[in-house]
């Protein structure tokens, strides 16, 4: 890291005042178009093509600017699996008749990879002048090998200072996959108009939790170090390289909870370090400054900072652009933050970006607006062709349903979008057993809503009409391209397992009117539900589990009459498990979790399986066997949402009553639940 300064530039005038802008993506997911590619039509509410616009009047707007991204950039939508499965079949060698076809087998793998398409969601990226970039967990979901590859088309530096290939004895000793830091030398002009350089430094920060998520990907590669540890680390040196102000693009969300080491949750914390000046949130998928948080000490989500360091989180899939500016003062030889203003620009809707002006820095908020930002021309040349080719793949057919496969009421009853997924789990994994010394084991399936609802908005739900099913539908049904596993473990885990998917629903007091019964902390992708078993949930027993896995008060249970094939579940009997490698690793913090065995590891997806499954034998053939309910509690209603067209499926549910409800103003439906 040079330690020198930026040469031919002017130095700094005593007294002089700098305002430097800094705008942000996150969590892009491989939402480079305005696309919904499980509907198979477009969306107003995503897509870095909107985005750009905005980067562009905002960069319009201002005279010194640079633009970061926070991670989680390469995978989330079916265009990023096929770029995936296109790199997977471009660097797969072939065998060869003899030694002169593999020479030219591999001297024409070589010319493809030189030559070949970039990576669209990149190509974009360096179209649009980022000027760097951080590592998120998902960012690792095809691997290291790809990840290099797509990386390596980056005219932008890419920074993760808790990712390495080998941990040493202190974070400076680590084998890093990725530079930890960066500086950015560049020539501004301050308010006089005269040239000024400044000295950015920058470092880019994810979840520890990483390795767990990602372990089937990266498993005994890369491991990961917790982020604050990292980063009191690095920064001193990065400071003594020269960096006049610190800017961290934390893959990260905020958590008003003390510091912990390890936490996946550390913005809040990584914020009060004396050398960052500004920070980029994510993860979470929430949108900061604004109302997804609350006021707590050393949070402020009107004015957007955290600990007093200006922060932004820009919501999902390009849905927002942060932009925040900061006002810097010459004091001696280096820079200073003196002010700042920090806001999230949409792309789409009406709203009033959160945050405002602060000591005269130019701007960051703006006036009320209804608007759906244009298409920017560059990020639809990147991505044209990536997207025909998607497009091929997600309408090929698969098979054929006679029944609607939806997630609407996968929160409060049986849904038949994860029976079809349970089915095909429990299809493969008693194809693998079969003849082996687990062959005498029961097989159970578990699975999980992975669309139903939350901050991604009311049209976030599994809808697959009756009929025929293409690939789109499959990806649909199976959002993630998670591995095949199993694993085994006995009764007294399984009911654990239960435990902390339970912890979904708030306490619910008996004979109460209308209480909202999801508790929103909880993801619900963590929602598991276990095909094969019988079970009640008693909402008047509070939580035995908090949303990040901690036991809450080891007495309570609210997982009741568990049975598997008529009789109560026993405590050590032993049962194989069909699962995915993230739930298998403990993904999710399921701590019941740490104590399986998996015994079934594949490189096969879910989703593979699911598409051979309804290809060869079909969704109507799928049994519909209740597995679960909520404990009678006549007198009782409760609350929830789920998206719009949820209603048209009410007729459908036999084991739940439940009601239209009114309408949110999220664009939610309400609905009444009579337990």
């Amino acid at each position: 890291m040079p330690a020198d300064a930026p040469t031919g530039a002017p130095g700094g005038r005593k007294g002089a005042r700098l305002r430097l802008r800094i705008l942000a993506t996150t969590d892009l997911h491989m939402h480079l178009l305005g696309y919904d590619y499980y509907t198979d039509r477009p969306s107003d509410e995503v897509g870095l093509a909107r985005t750009a616009s905005l980067i562009a009047a905002a960069r319009d707007e201002a005279v010194n600017v640079i633009l970061l991204d926070n991670g989680d950039t390469l995978q989330g939508t079916p265009l990023g699996d096929c770029v995936a499965a296109e790199d997977r079949a471009r660097t797969a060698l072939p065998a060869a008749q003899d030694a002169a076809a593999a020479l030219n087998t591999a001297r024409g793998l070589a010319q493809a990879r030189n030559g070949g398409a970039p990576h669209p969601m990149i190509a974009a990226m360096n179209a649009l002048g980022y000027d760097a970039a951080a590592l998120g967990n998902h960012d690792l979901a095809f691997g290291p090998d790809f990840l290099d590859r797509a990386l390596s088309q980056a005219t932008f530096p890419v920074l993760s200072a808790n990712l390495a290939r080998r941990l040493g004895a202190e974070p400076l000793e680590d084998a890093l996959f990725l530079p930890p830091t960066a500086l950015l030398d560049r020539v501004f002009h301050d308010d006089a108009g005269e040239p000024q350089r400044l000295r950015i430094g920058l470092i880019g920060l994810l979840p520890p939790q990483t390795e767990i998520w990602e372990s089937g990907q990266i498993g005994g590669h890369l491991r990961t170090r917790c982020m604050i540890d990292a980063a009191r680390a690095w920064l001193p040196g990065l400071k003594a390289a020269g960096a006049e102000i610190v800017i961290a693009l934390a893959h990260t969300g905020i958590d008003a909870r003390p510091p912990e080491k390890g936490m996946e949750n550390a913005a809040l914390h990584l914020a009060a370090l004396p050398q960052i000046d500004a920070l980029i949130a994510g993860h979470v998928h929430g949108v900061f400054p604004g109302p997804d948080f609350q006021t707590a000490p050393g949070i402020d989500p009107v004015a957007g900072r955290l600990h007093g360091t200006a922060a932004v989180m820009p919501g999902f899939w390009g849905s927002h652009l942060g932009v925040i500016d900061l006002i810097l003062k010459r004091r001696g030889e280096s820079w200073h933050v003196t002010d700042s203003a920090c806001a999230v620009r949409p792309i789409a809707g009406s709203t009033a970006p959160w945050g405002g002006e602060t000591g005269g820095t130019g701007g960051a908020g703006g006036a009320s607006q209804r608007s759906v930002a244009e298409d920017a021309p560059v990020v639809l040349a990147a991505a044209q062709a990536a997207h025909a080719r998607a497009l091929q793949v997600i309408r090929q057919p698969v098979g054929y349903s006679e029944q609607p496969l939806h997630s609407y009421f996968a929160l409060v009853a049986d849904a038949p979008a994860l029976a079809i997924v349970a089915a095909a789990q429990s299809w493969h994994l008693s194809s693998l057993v079969g003849g082996t010394a687990l062959a005498g084991l029961p097989c159970l399936s578990a699975v999980s809503p992975f669309k139903a609802g939350g901050r991604a908005g009311p049209l976030n739900y599994t809808d697959v009409p009756a009929g025929p099913l293409t690939q789109r539908h499959i990806a649909d049904l199976y959002l993630y391209p998670n591995k095949f596993c199993a694993v085994r473990l006995d009764g007294a885990a399984l009911a654990e397992w239960l435990e902390m998917s339970a912890s979904l629903f708030h306490r619910i007091a008996p004979g109460s009117c209308d209480a909202m019964l999801i508790d929103p902390a909880f993801p619900n992708f963590n929602f598991d539900v276990i095909s094969g078993l019988r079970y009640r949930i008693d909402l008047s027993i509070p939580p035995r589990y908090d949303a990040d896995g901690k036991m809450l008060d080891a007495a309570r249970r609210r997982v009741t009459a568990i049975t598997h094939a008529g009789r109560a579940l026993e405590p050590d009997a032993l049962f194989l498990v069909a699962t995915n490698d993230y739930r298998a690793a403990g993904g999710g913090y399921f701590a019941a979790l740490n104590k399986a065995e998996t015994v079934i590891a594949t490189t096969e997806t879910n989703r593979d399986i699911l598409a051979r499954f309804v290809a060869q034998t079909g969704p109507a053939a799928v049994p519909q066997a209740p597995v679960w309910r909520f404990s009678s509690m006549p007198g009782t209603t409760v609350l929830f949402d789920s998206g719009p067209d949820a209603a048209a499926h009410i007729p459908s549910l036999s084991a739940v009553q439940v009601t239209p409800a009114g309408a949110t103003p999220l664009g939610f439906a309400r609905f009444r639940l009579h337990l």
